[in-house]
């Protein structure tokens, strides 16, 4: 069997995936590995055969994928943040991944553990595989990288010991300090309302206006004076149906249905009448909706005022689902392919806005090659650039930041010209999930025969020892000085420190003690910093310490 899994790497590829990917849902203490766990059986396989492995080409695909992917995705998130004190909050995250810099040579002189089997336990005590995957790449250019196998191993085997306490370490850290602490994840949402997290689905209401101080102004001058955060939709007035606009004017005894988050929408039945028992979203006799696939290039990365609905067709949107999220639309709100968009318009113009916005589901799972492929090769270039530090030591970007930086910037512009950057979002998902078991599969079967040789030489504790402080410290160190020092909501830095590992598990763990979107919100906010941090750290530490 060994020997086919040898001759057939396709096959050897195939079954890690799957055997990995059923173990990685197993919980233990409602925690679980998630996809991570394909690495650790590719290390199972690898330590077999020091021939059972797969090509090189296969992780540095998956790598490139995976990281440029995320840039895509993460890059409108990560600019807006940057405009709120999202500046603050990766200084403090850039400042944390210097802490375990710190930490990591420090094991090193102590230890005599060598460049690249620090490099590893940096990059997993941090769970970082972006990070992991340049080490490689770095002493593959090196003179090292070209002796034998077994060095090409070290970071893998230090990342392998130190991933699971990377991750377990920072969910005992979260679970004790917020019962220290004593957090109220419900209190930090009502106070903290800027954020802009909805912790409830949107509803929609229709009002009876019975506030005369209302009557004669329009929707616009009244939604200005009293800060709602509430989409419009019809009005009924002297009998008849009618789409709002900015312009339409309330009168008493109007009946107007409004959508938004629950809160919102009682604040606007209080200020301008009483609940009705009548529903007007439900009449269609007149006015009609549709649910329609954005799927029409043309229309992605344009603000939806740009866009001219209600002038173009007499239609408004009034609900856009984002994956499996639903916003409220804003005028400065921009589209992507795949999203979900509910129109209100006249029933014989639905067609047209149908045709407007696409709506095909299967020109959502095509992909368009020729972004995708100009995105990455792109990133690839911008990787391959050599860039000077002091002392003549010169380091790249990589296969890993150089499509992770350039995704940023593509996934913030959205589109150029006639060319749409982002990529639909279930194709999104798809590919990055695709790209990771790739790399981690490829990596820990190239690994897995030096990784048990490492354990078996007893080498091992000393690293998981060394790596459970670089973690410890780093988690404790963000949570204190986050919570106490810049008083940033409990909530939020939890997302931050899942965003400081890029760690999908401690973020789940975080999302469910919090019940609320701020973890979503700190994850989104540092995950783009975090990672090409931790790129840049451990090459530097690699070339620090002969690598």
């Amino acid at each position: 069997m060994i020997q086919i899994l040898i001759d057939n790497p396709l096959l050897l590829l195939f079954v890690v995936a799957a055997i990995g990917y059923i173990l990685g849902r197993i919980k233990i203490g409602g925690v679980s590995l998630g996809i991570a766990a394909v690495l650790f059986v590719g290390l199972g396989f690898g330590a077999l055969d020091e021939k059972l492995k797969l090509p090189e080409i296969v992780y540095l695909l998956g790598l490139v994928l995976f990281v440029y992917t995320i840039g895509l995705s993460s890059g409108p998130g990560f600019v807006a943040s940057l405009r709120r004190k999202g500046l603050r909050n990766n200084l403090l995250v850039l400042g944390v991944i210097l802490l375990a810099l710190g930490l990591a040579f420090a094991a090193n002189v102590l230890l005599c553990l060598g460049g690249p089997l620090t490099a590893g336990m940096f990059a997993g005590s941090l769970t970082n595989t972006p990070a992991l995957a340049a080490v490689l790449e770095q002493l593959k250019r090196s003179p090292l990288g070209s002796l034998s196998d077994q060095v090409l191993a070290e970071p893998v085997v230090g990342y392998s010991i130190t991933y699971p306490m990377g991750v377990l370490g920072m969910i005992m850290a979260i679970y004790i300090l917020q019962r220290f602490w004593k957090i109220d994840y419900a209190s930090e949402v009502r106070a903290n309302p800027e954020i802009g997290t909805h912790s409830e689905k949107l509803v929609n209401q229709t009002i009876l206006v019975t506030q005369a101080q209302w009557a004669g102004q329009t929707v616009a001058e009244i939604s200005a004076q009293m800060q709602w955060d509430v989409v419009f939709g019809r009005v009924l007035h002297a009998g008849q149906v009618s789409l709002v606009t900015s312009t339409t004017r309330l009168e008493l005894g109007d009946l107007l249905s409004v959508v938004g988050d629950a809160d919102e929408v009682r604040k606007v039945v209080g200020a301008l009448g009483e609940v009705s028992s009548e529903h007007l979203e439900l009449d269609r006799h007149t006015l009609d909706f549709r649910r329609i696939f954005v799927s029409n290039p043309d229309v992605v990365g344009v603000p939806l005022r740009d866009l001219g609905l209600p002038s173009r067709f007499g239609a408004v949107i009034t609900r856009v689902r984002r994956g499996d999220v639903e916003l409220l639309p804003h005028g400065d709100m921009v589209l992507e392919l795949g999203d979900r968009v509910r129109v209100v318009t006249r029933r014989d113009n639905l067609d047209a806005v149908s045709s407007f916005f696409g709506d095909s589901y299967r020109s959502l799972a095509e992909i368009d090659v020729v972004s995708l492929g100009l995105g990455v090769a792109l990133g690839l270039l911008v990787g391959a650039i050599p860039i000077p530090l002091p002392g003549g030591v010169t380091f790249r970007l990589g296969s890993a930041g150089g499509p992770l930086l350039v995704a940023l910037f593509l996934g913030w512009r959205e589109r150029t010209g006639p060319i749409v950057w982002s990529l639909p979002y279930s194709a999104n998902l798809t590919l990055r999930q695709f790209g990771l078991i790739l790399f981690l599969a490829g990596v820990g079967t190239r690994s897995g025969y030096s990784f048990v040789h490492t354990l078996a030489q007893g080498g091992g504790l000393p690293i998981l020892f060394a790596g459970a402080i670089i973690t410890c410290v780093a988690a404790l160190s963000m949570l204190v000085i986050g919570y106490k020092v810049l008083k940033i909501p409990f909530g939020l830095l939890t997302g931050m420190l899942a965003g400081l590992q890029t760690q999908p598990a401690v973020l789940g763990f975080a999302s469910e003690q919090a019940e609320n979107d701020l973890p979503n919100v700190g994850y989104a906010m540092v995950y783009p910093t975090a990672t090409i941090g931790k790129i840049l750290a451990a090459q530097m530490l690699l070339s620090w310490l002969g690598g």
